[in-house]
């Protein structure tokens, strides 16, 4: 039978599942234990290298705890025994260890599902692959700006297109991570990825499994404990949900989904107002009320599906990073605002690090919200943003919902108390 859930319960249990209903820790007291808590929450976290504000994977733990010291996730990434790896997941993502095994199935496909570029370098470049993992096995971890200074391969460069110049050593190296041939030991402080052997960076655990290949059998099983994630991660979610966190497609999907209800694990489920079926975790939470305030990155899992968020929250979100900036509606790098257990507006954010102003360059309320308690809330949590970044001032926008295309004006004022 299907279980019926109402909108507002559907909200709830989505936003518990994504930790929004647990109270932060004081200010500047989260420890590593409070980071890996959020981690197995969400279980994965995106990556993204616009840093705007500051780099989206710092985002979501700052959503969920407050002010903590960003050196303490770096430190999980980059320090032996690693906490966290990076893989390709959702997008590129942050993954415990743990989890890198579940992806072989991806691994295996990088010859033909993975981006045409990385594949082109495999049928066109096969000596350079092999070059450059021998050169990895040799120096790694090593950056590629590093490996291409090394094989002086930088004039195969191509500019045309930004984004996609990567030289063809960059190009190998992605093939490689993709394929799992190489992984990745954490960052530089410019950001760029430090690639190394897979036994110079997972645990003893994790290097056994992943050096066999692996069968039917236990592929099927990596499928349906991705999905078995997923659905944990939304508490409810649709195919489409369930299917998209890990980015699986629909014919791997299904039968992953049929065996975990057969097993009870999932229960199938109706949402009031929902036109897909939905399926609710047996272990999801289902809280009365969820007192949330929080900013979130635009790449934060709560809002990764867009269907998803229309559905849950009457919140049409998308983001215009790319969107030539008079055809913006909402601005550049938009943060969507929960408040209770709902999303009732938009800040268009950047951290001006040379004048330590964090800028408001827009606020869009949604209908019906924007009143003065839903201001002050969003000016507290802007104030606690900008000292977690360590900006001495908020950066006041003169107007709010301004149409596509305007700027707003922009004044300083100092950050206020602290409230939590």
């Amino acid at each position: 039978m299907n279980e019926r859930v109402t909108l507002a319960q559907a909200r709830r249990i989505a936003l518990a599942a994504q930790g929004f209903s647990r109270p932060r820790p004081a200010p500047w007291t989260a420890t590593t234990r409070d980071l890996t808590r959020v981690v197995r929450t969400v279980r994965l976290v995106q990556i993204d290298s616009v840093n705007v504000l500051t780099r989206s994977h710092y985002l979501p733990f700052f959503s969920r705890l407050g002010p903590y010291d960003p050196a303490l996730l770096d430190r999980m990434r980059d320090v032996a025994p690693r906490r966290l790896i990076e893989y390709w997941a959702h997008e590129a993502s942050l993954i415990e260890p743990q989890l890198w095994p579940l992806f072989r199935f991806r691994m295996d496909r990088a010859n033909d599902g993975s981006w045409s570029v990385m594949q082109s370098v495999r049928l066109d470049h096969p000596e350079v692959v092999a070059a450059v993992l021998e050169a990895v096995t040799q120096r790694g971890p090593v950056t590629a700006r590093q490996l291409e200074s090394v094989m002086a391969h930088d004039h195969d460069r191509e500019r045309s297109e930004w984004g996609w110049n990567w030289s063809i050593v960059k190009r190998a190296l992605e093939h490689l991570f993709w394929a799992g041939e190489i992984s990745s030991a954490g960052r530089t402080a410019q950001f760029e990825r430090r690639y190394a052997l897979p036994e110079r960076v997972l645990p003893p655990a994790q290097r056994h499994h992943t050096e066999e290949r692996a069968e039917e059998q236990d592929r099927e099983s990596a499928l349906r404990a991705l999905v078995e994630l997923a659905a944990r991660a939304h508490g409810i979610a649709s195919e489409l949900c369930l299917r998209d966190y890990s980015r699986i497609g629909t014919a791997a999907a299904r039968p992953a989904i049929d065996a975990l209800v057969a097993d009870g694990v999932l229960r199938p489920a109706t949402v009031e107002g929902w036109s897909r079926p939905a399926y609710l975790h047996r272990d999801a939470r289902r809280p009365r009320t969820v007192n949330a305030r929080a900013l979130l990155s635009p790449f934060d899992s709560l809002v990764w599906q867009r269907d998803r968020i229309e559905a849950l929250f009457d919140f049409r979100y998308r983001l215009e990073i790319y969107t030539p900036a008079a055809k913006r509606v909402h601005g550049y790098y938009v943060l969507p605002f929960l408040l209770g257990d709902r999303l009732v507006g938009r800040v268009d954010l950047k951290a001006d690090r040379a004048e330590r102003v964090l800028r408001i360059q827009q606020v869009t309320w949604e209908p019906g919200r924007g009143g003065a308690g839903d201001r002050v809330e969003l000016d507290t949590e802007l104030d606690i943003m900008a000292e977690w970044l360590r900006l001495a001032a908020v950066g006041d926008s003169s107007s709010v919902g301004h149409p596509a295309g305007s700027e707003p004006s922009v004044f300083p004022k100092p950050c206020g108390s602290r409230a939590q």
